[in-house]
Formats: C-alpha cells, sequence, structure tokens
C-alpha cells in the first residue's frame, strides 16, 4: 500500500470510526492510528485486546510518534510502535533534511521528492506537516546558519555569504535582518554598534535580567545568579553596546517585574521577536492563550493548521528567550504533566499557580 493511499484513509476516519474501530479491536484499522487511555498514560493500537477503556478517557493519535510527544508510552502487548508508518515518515524526512544539508546548492522539490520514492506534491505535504516549514524554507535556514557559522568564525562577509550557497549577496541582505537579528556584519563582529538596554532586577523567581533593542524587549532571562544572566548577555554580544542602568529602561524592567508577580491577561510592551516563520507562527500562538489556562503542545500544533507538527511546535516553545511575554509555561502535556521549561520546571509551575489565583 503506497503512502499515499495510507494518509487518505487516515483523513476519512472520523473519531467515530476509530472508536468503532477500538471497540471491535479491528485489525483492519492498525496503521492507520493509534489510540492512547489518559488514565494509564499508555496507547495502543486499534486490535489490542487490553482492557477496554472508557471512551471519555481515550484520545486518538494518527501515529505512534505523535502519541509519543504527547507524552504516552507504548503498549508491551500490543507493541504499536512496531511498523509505525509515521516512523518511516519522519525517517524519510530526515533523509531530506540531511540532503538539503550536505548539498552545496539548495535541491529542487522534485530531486528530494524523487529520492524519497514519493510524489513530489505529497513529498512537499509530509515535510512541512512533520518539520513545520516547507523544504524551501529549511533550506534557507541551513543556508542562515552556514552564513552565521563563517561570520562567527571571523569570515568576511561576502565570503561567508557565497560559501553558504547564495549566488548573489543582495538575497541574503534581503533577509539578513530577520535571520541575524543585526545586519551581517555587526553579527560577525559580536553585536558591534547594536544597542542592547539590560538591567537585572529581583523578583519571587529569582534574578530576572531584561533586554530590550530599539524595537523592544528580546531577553527576558530568569536565572540564579546575576552576574551569570549578564555574562550569558555578553557571550551572545560580546561587541554590542550594553547600556545598563537607564533611568527610562526602569518601566520596562518594572512591567516585566509586574507581569511576574501578578500574571495579567495581555503583555503591553512591544517585542523584538526574532526567528524563522514557523517559529513565529508558534509564538504567537503563545500568546493567544488566556492567563490562568493550559493546553497541550498537540493543540498548539491544531491551532496553527500543523497537527502533525507536534515536536517541531515544541522546539519553538525550547527556543523562546523572551520568558512570561511569550508563555511557553501555558504549555503542558497531554495528560496535564509539566514537560521541560528553559527556566526550570518549578518557576513553571509557579507562574501557573499565579495565573491561576489571578
Amino acid at each position: 500500500m503506497s503512502l499515499e493511499i495510507v494518509e487518505m484513509k487516515k483523513q476519512a476516519l472520523s473519531e467515530n470510526d476509530r472508536w468503532q474501530a477500538v471497540s471491535q479491536r479491528d485489525a483492519s484499522a492498525d496503521g492507520q492510528f493509534v489510540f492512547a487511555v489518559r488514565t494509564t498514560g499508555i496507547y495502543c493500537r486499534p486490535s489490542c485486546s487490553s482492557k477496554a477503556a472508557l471512551r471519555r478517557n481515550v484520545a486518538f493519535y494518527d501515529s505512534a510518534l505523535e502519541a509519543e510527544t504527547a507524552g504516552y508510552r507504548p503498549c508491551k502487548r500490543c507493541k504499536p510502535e512496531e511498523n509505525d508508518p509515521s516512523r518511516k515518515h519522519s525517517e524519510m524526512i530526515a533523509a531530506a533534511c540531511r540532503m538539503i544539508e550536505q548539498a552545496e546548492e539548495p535541491p529542487s522539490l522534485e530531486d528530494l521528492a524523487r529520492h524519497a520514492g514519493i510524489s513530489r506534491f505529497y513529498f512537499h505535504r509530509l515535510f512541512k506537516e512533520i518539520t513545520g516549514i516547507t523544504p524551501k524554507a529549511y533550506a534557507a535556514a541551513c543556508r542562515a546558519a552556514r552564513v552565521r557559522g563563517e561570520l562567527e568564525r571571523g569570515a568576511s562577509v561576502t565570503g561567508a555569504i557565497f560559501d553558504a550557497g547564495y549566488n548573489a549577496s543582495s538575497r541574503f541582505y534581503e533577509e539578513s535582518d530577520g535571520r541575524l537579528g543585526m545586519r551581517p556584519t555587526q553579527f560577525r563582529d559580536g553585536g558591534r554598534d547594536a544597542r542592547i538596554a539590560f538591567a537585572v532586577a529581583e523578583s519571587s523567581l529569582g534574578p530576572v535580567l531584561v533586554a530590550a533593542t530599539e524595537r523592544g524587549v528580546c531577553a527576558i532571562d530568569f536565572g540564579d545568579d546575576p552576574d551569570a544572566l549578564v555574562k550569558n548577555l555578553q557571550d551572545r554580544f560580546p561587541k554590542a553596546d550594553l547600556v545598563g542602568g537607564e533611568p527610562d529602561f526602569e518601566q520596562t524592567v518594572a512591567a516585566v517585574i509586574a507581569q511576574v508577580e501578578a500574571p495579567q491577561s495581555d503583555f503591553d510592551l512591544p517585542l523584538d521577536i526574532r526567528g524563522t516563520a514557523f517559529q513565529q507562527k508558534v509564538w504567537a500562538a503563545l500568546r493567544a492563550i488566556p492567563a490562568g489556562t493550559t493546553v497541550s503542545y498537540s493543540e498548539v500544533a491544531r491551532d496553527i493548521g500543523k497537527p502533525s507538527a507536534v515536536r517541531a511546535v515544541a522546539q519553538a516553545c525550547g527556543a523562546n528567550r523572551i520568558a512570561v511575554a511569550i508563555p511557553c509555561h501555558r504549555v503542558v502535556r497531554t495528560d496535564g504533566a509539566l514537560s521541560g521549561y528553559r527556566w526550570g520546571v518549578e518557576r513553571k509551575r509557579e507562574l501557573l499557580k499565579r495565573e491561576a489565583r489571578s
């Protein structure tokens, strides 16, 4: 059976169809989806002979990989993770990513699809579902990463651009501000001439570093040691003009501390948000989550129209450097358990408690 047919069957099954297949232990539905039981934290094949679960405790996932990303463990009896089509999909796309990363020139969509052994249309859709971005966007991100690496090693800007595979420097300059967060020469020189205002303040969750460019807040960083927070900022931009203790900036810091101590539904300060198009889409979705509520990574993926990109959503949450203002602490596992948090799970738990109270 081709991958395209398997995918069509998945889309054709409603939740009622899936529940009926589980109730009847229909082996013909194996490989089309898995079901997870919230009370046990385990997911199974539709044909599993384990004790039947109550409908209200059952959640359906298109693949074993998606269920595991949501925090469920595979059933030891039916072993749903074996021969999972989604794993084949993931391996296929991982191979395509390596092909893009290693190529001097970005491979065409036709070449990538031919190498994967599927149609161009289906490859494009599958790549976007799994990674959250298109093959073209992934290739652009890889090239930008090469430029960053060359610039960090002190290469000339022109040399770094052409070594990364850009045919014309103008193409890179068009997108450099969003990719690097500053001009290429500034990035190469450790942020030379870039002006970043910052301050470290005390909060009930420990020291907080707040930094901002002329565009808005670019970092809200929790830690245990104020000096370590400042050093981390200096390491990122060793030659930037880091300005501390400005009276006008005190208001910005006070607003951040107020948000930490008494969370509100909205964060009114302007933000300087830099990231890939997919990351910005995820971060925008996070900012739409009301204070006092939580959602799962799967729900965020569905909200942005990428239901299969659960892992990519989790990675985007982990890449967030602006705590509280981009509230990645409001995203939890499907079973409600707290997952990893850049600034510590205990801080995440306390932030959620405060929002629930307010």
